[in-house]
């Protein structure tokens, strides 16, 4: 076991985005070459969408990481990957049921497929882990209207179930990724409450009061933020517009096995903290638009093991639930979607009956057309209300319905949760 007393773990998102994101082959490269000097176990990678960059990735670790995943979603790929120096038991992926629109191309969310990847590993220790990789839908944050969160709050819902589940099946839980959102909003509450997890960051950086930071260094090295800092060449500047130093959007979380009566050996973070913040050697921009995240992970003895609630050993902490305020408010913002959905529903619907008028019309009045020359604009015509119909009718009906009921499912899960806490702690105090 000596050997075997710790786990390194790192996650990054590498902002791979082809014909998008710039000087990509450059990074990528980079990236690959600072990963083969690296000694974590276990690598968590986002935004990987290329798979040639996956298998650049893969040829430098694979001395050191044998194992890896590729994992694919949507119509463009999850860009998710995993690499470990343990053997595979299985894999599996999750597409959340709620990325945003098909409408909104710019975001690419709903192509992309955002999604829950995991693998089962097998750690000479701690038997089977489950180790996830995600990344969170990206567009709407905390301000503005409720419906903005809902998607992001679907994925939290969804991600904790998994983890719990994973935990109640007798895993070790490793969470990496991407996850959107800064520590104190409610997705993060549901991931950490629901499926209670363990932040790395918050266990080996305790008691760290913001006020205190001055520079952005300072903010990266006691606030673990690892996007939208000046200190990043594609962020420059967009902190101070905020008024921040950053976004801590990246998290190591992980979390004991649900065994009862078995003395088992405990992860207990020892270290977090946030890498690759130096530019591309000899290049002025940096290696991603976030900063990589890694942390230590230590294997305990339960017999030696420190069990005040200082380590974070979840070992001598209680499971974790969400709160009725938490689930109330996140059904809010759920049920104030579902009404925008309906409307937004009906909206397209009705254009979509307009461009049927407008197309009987167009074809009804072919037959007057004063001139020849008129025909090919006619025909462009048509064929842009043809689209725009078509679209409104997928859009409106098709999407509409299936926004719908993944809310609806999601509104009724968490109304049932509660209701099945409360019939729970009943009994318990009987």
């Amino acid at each position: 076991m000596s050997g075997e007393s710790r786990i390194r773990v790192l996650s990054l998102n590498c902002w791979g985005l082809k014909y998008i994101a710039k000087n990509l082959e450059e990074r990528i490269e980079a990236i690959a070459r600072e990963l083969e000097k690296s000694d974590h176990d276990i690598i968590a990678l986002q935004e990987i969408w290329v798979f040639a960059h996956y298998e650049r990735v893969q040829s430098s670790v694979a001395k050191r990481l044998p194992y890896s995943k590729f994992f694919y979603s949507g119509a463009l790929g999850a860009g998710l990957a995993i690499f470990s120096r343990y053997p595979f038991v299985s894999t599996s992926i999750h597409p959340y049921s709620l990325n945003g629109t098909p409408l909104d191309v710019a975001a690419g969310d709903w192509f992309v497929g955002k999604a829950a990847a995991s693998v089962v590993l097998l750690h000479p220790v701690l038997g089977q882990v489950q180790v996830f990789n995600t990344h969170l839908f990206a567009k709407g944050g905390e301000d503005g209207p409720e419906y903005n969160r809902a998607h992001r709050l679907v994925n939290a819902w969804e991600f904790a179930k998994l983890a719990k589940h994973a935990a109640e099946v007798g895993r070790y839980v490793i969470a990496l990724g991407d996850f959107n959102s800064i520590p104190p909003t409610l997705p993060m509450t549901v991931i950490l409450d629901h499926a209670s997890l363990t932040d790395t960051w918050v266990v080996t950086h305790p008691n760290v009061d913001p006020a205190s930071v001055t520079t952005p260094l300072e903010a990266v090295h006691q606030l673990g933020i690892t996007a939208d800092s000046p200190l990043n060449t594609w962020s420059a500047g967009k902190g101070y517009t905020h008024g921040s130093w950053g976004k801590r959007l990246d998290y190591v979380l992980y979390r004991q096995p649900n065994r009862p009566g078995q003395n088992l050996p405990i992860l207990k973070a020892r270290d977090s903290q946030v890498i690759l913040m130096e530019n591309v050697p000899g290049r002025t921009f940096s290696h991603s638009d976030h900063f990589g995240l890694e942390a230590t992970l230590e294997i305990l003895d339960p017999e030696t093991a420190d069990d005040s609630p200082a380590t974070g050993s979840p070992a001598s902490s209680p499971s974790k639930e969400l709160s009725n305020a938490a689930i109330a408010t996140t059904i809010q913002a759920l049920t104030s979607c579902y009404r925008f959905s309906r409307e937004r529903s009906r909206r397209e619907l009705i254009i979509f009956g307009l461009c049927l008028l407008l197309l009987f019309g167009i074809i009804i009045g072919s037959a007057w057309l004063p001139h020849s020359w008129i025909n090919p604009i006619f025909m462009l015509f048509t064929v842009f209300i043809a689209w725009l119909a078509t679209t409104m009718l997928y859009e409106g009906f098709i999407f509409g319905n299936w926004e719908c009921n993944a809310l609806m499912n999601v509104i009724e899960e968490l109304e049932i949760h509660r209701k099945g806490q409360e019939i729970m702690s009943g009994r318990a105090r009987e």
